[in-house]
C-alpha cells in the first residue's frame, strides 16, 4: 500500500512539475528577462548541481553566469547574489522587498512554526521578537553588563590550557573553545552552567546542520511524505530533545526550584521571557502578541543555536589560519606585548586598542564567513533588479563566501590570509560595506553581533597572548585540514589539534 501511494505521489508529482515547468518558460517570455543561470530539468531543477558544499558549487557557476544568477530549486524560484554591489541592490535598495523568509520544515519543527526570530516573516511579529531580544540580551548595556561572566570564565580557560601546556599534552581546541563558549552563553541566557542539565552541543550542531541544508521536500513538496532523505525523522528528533529541555526549565522556573548558582549583577535572558509567559510581549500595542510557551522555546533555540554555534566556528577558522600563518601569529603576539604587556592577561578594555587582531578577525570573517550563504530571504512581490525580472516568492541566496573571494575586490591575492589588506581601510563587520557583510545586513542583519564579537575577540587575544602553539605530530602550517562542513554555519569538518606553551612571566 505505501509503495503504490509512493508510485502515485511521484507520477502525480513528475505531472505537475512539466506542466509547472513550461508554464514557467512560457510567462517568462513576456518581455520578463530572468537572470542568467543554467538551464533547470523538470522537477528537481538545478538542485543536483549543488554538490557537498553548495557555497563552493555556486561559486563556480556564478563565474560562469554572472553576480545575480538565477537557478531553479525544484519548484522554486532562485537568485544567488555573488559581488558586494548585487547585495547592495537586494540588500539595501531594495531592502524591504527582499526582507521576508521562506517557510522551510526546519522551522516548523525546531522553531514551533517560524515562532522565533531568525526564519520568522518580516512583519509586526518579527519586529516585536527582535526589539525584545535587543532590550534583554542582544544590546549593548546588556553585552557590557555580562563582562563579569566572560572575566571569570576565561581565566577559567588560561589555566585548563596551562594546565595541558605543562603536561606537554596536545589540546583539541575545537573541543575547549567549544566548551568555553557553550559556558559563557550558557550563563549569560540561563543564569547557569547547564553541564549537569542536557548535552546541548550535538542538538545544536543538528540544528544548524538541519536548518542549512538543501531539503528536498522545501523544493519538490509533493515528495516530502516519502522523506528520502531522512532529514524531516533527524528534526523530529531533535525538537524533540530540544523542546524537551526547555520545557523542563520553564517549569522549573514556574515552580521555584531553579538551581542558581551564585548572585549575579544581571538578570539573565531566560527568566526575563518565563517571568513574562502568558502576558502580552508588546502590551501598548493595539494587535498585541501574547507570550505562550512556543514563541518561548522558539525564541530560545533561535538564541541558543545563534550564540553556541556561530561564535565557536567563528573562533575555530581564526586559530585555523593563525596555525596555517606564523608571521601573522608573530605580528599578533608583538601587538599584545605592545599594548598588554606580559605580565597579565588581557582584559576588555584592551580590545579597542588590538588594532592588528580586528584585521585578523576580518580576514577570517573575509575567507570563512559564519553563513555562508547568510540565512535565505524571499521576495514579497514581483520587482525588477539591475534590469532582470525577480519573481515574487522568490528565494534569494546571498553568498559571501564567494564574495570573499572576488579578485576584482580583494585583488589577486583573494585566496591568501593577508589581514595586512585592512590596514588603513574603513571597511567594518557591521554591514555598511557589501565586500564583507559577514553578519548580513539591512534589516534582517544579525542584531547578535556585538555580543558575539565580544567574546570572539577575547577567546582568541586570551589563547595568542597567553600561549605560543604548534600542530601536532610534526605537520606543517601548510598541511593542515581545513575542510568545510556545510549546514546554516560552515564549521570545520574536523576538529583542530594544537600543542600550547605558556609564554606570560609569572
Amino acid at each position: 500500500m505505501l509503495s503504490t501511494m509512493a508510485l502515485f505521489l511521484v507520477l502525480l508529482g513528475t505531472l505537475c512539475s512539466f506542466i509547472y515547468f513550461f508554464r514557467t518558460l512560457t510567462t517568462n517570455k513576456n518581455d520578463r528577462k530572468l537572470p542568467p543561470g543554467p538551464t533547470p530539468p523538470p522537477i528537481i531543477g538545478n538542485l543536483y548541481m549543488l554538490g557537498k558544499l553548495p557555497h563552493q558549487s555556486l561559486h563556480r557557476l556564478a563565474q560562469r553566469y554572472g553576480p545575480i544568477m538565477s537557478i531553479k530549486l525544484g519548484h522554486v524560484p532562485t537568485i544567488v547574489v555573488s559581488s558586494p554591489e548585487a547585495a547592495e541592490l537586494f540588500l539595501k535598495v531594495h531592502d524591504v522587498v527582499f526582507a521576508n523568509r521562506p517557510k522551510v520544515q526546519a522551522s516548523d519543527y525546531l522553531t514551533c512554526g517560524a515562532k522565533g526570530m531568525v526564519f520568522t516573516e518580516y512583519g509586526p511579529y518579527w519586529r516585536m521578537v527582535r526589539k525584545w531580544c535587543i532590550s534583554h540580551l542582544l544590546g549593548t548595556w546588556k553585552v557590557e553588563s555580562f563582562a563579569p561572566v566572560r572575566k571569570a570564565d576565561m581565566v577559567s580557560l588560561v589555566e585548563s590550557v596551562r594546565t595541558m601546556a605543562v603536561e606537554g599534552g596536545t589540546l583539541n581546541l575545537s573541543q575547549q573553545v567549544g566548551k568555553v563558549v557553550e559556558v559563557i552563553m550558557s550563563r549569560v541566557i540561563f543564569g547557569r552552567c547547564m553541564d549537569d542539565e542536557i548535552e546541548l552541543k550535538p542538538l545544536i550542531e543538528e540544528t544548524m546542520y538541519l536548518a542549512g541544508v538543501f531539503n528536498l521536500s522545501d523544493y519538490v513538496p509533493f515528495l516530502a511524505p516519502l522523506d528520502l532523505q531522512g532529514i524531516e525523522r533527524r528534526l523530529k528528533r531533535t525538537s524533540n530533545g530540544l523542546h524537551a529541555f526547555f520545557d523542563k526549565l520553564i517549569d522549573e522556573i514556574e515552580q521555584g526550584s531553579t538551581n542558581i548558582e551564585e548572585p549575579k549583577s544581571y538578570t539573565d535572558f531566560f527568566h526575563v521571557m518565563v517571568s513574562l509567559l502568558n502576558t502580552p510581549m508588546n502590551p501598548t500595542d493595539k494587535v498585541q502578541y501574547i507570550i505562550g510557551r512556543e514563541n518561548i522555546k522558539a525564541i530560545m533555540v533561535d538564541m541558543v543555536a545563534a550564540s553556541f554555534d556561530t561564535t565557536t566556528t567563528a573562533i575555530e577558522w581564526t586559530l585555523s589560519e593563525l596555525l596555517r600563518h606564523p608571521r601573522v601569529v608573530a605580528g599578533l603576539q608583538q601587538e599584545l606585548e605592545t599594548v598588554v604587556g606580559k605580565n597579565r592577561m588581557v582584559e576588555e578594555s584592551d580590545l579597542p586598542k588590538l588594532t592588528y587582531l580586528n584585521m585578523v578577525i576580518k580576514e577570517s570573517f573575509r575567507l570563512h564567513p559564519v553563513a555562508p550563504l547568510l540565512v535565505p530571504h524571499e521576495s514579497t512581490e514581483d520587482i525588477t533588479v539591475n534590469g532582470y525580472f525577480i519573481p515574487k516568492i522568490s528565494r534569494i541566496l546571498v553568498n559571501a563566501w564567494s564574495m570573499g573571494r572576488d579578485r576584482t575586490v580583494w585583488s589577486d591575492n583573494a585566496e591568501e590570509f593577508c589581514p595586512e589588506r585592512f590596514e588603513n581601510s574603513s571597511i567594518d563587520l557591521r554591514g555598511h560595506d557589501f565586500q564583507l557583510i559577514p553578519f548580513g545586513t539591512g534589516r534582517r542583519g544579525c542584531p547578535g553581533m556585538q555580543l558575539g564579537l565580544t567574546t570572539l575577540r577575547l577567546i582568541i587575544a586570551q589563547l595568542v597572548h597567553c600561549f605560543d602553539w604548534e600542530l601536532p605530530d610534526a605537520i606543517l602550517p601548510s598541511e593542515l585540514d581545513m575542510t568545510e562542513k556545510f549546514g546554516l554555519t560552515l564549521p570545520r569538518a574536523n576538529h583542530l589539534f594544537a600543542k600550547p606553551t605558556y609564554r606570560l612571566v609569572g
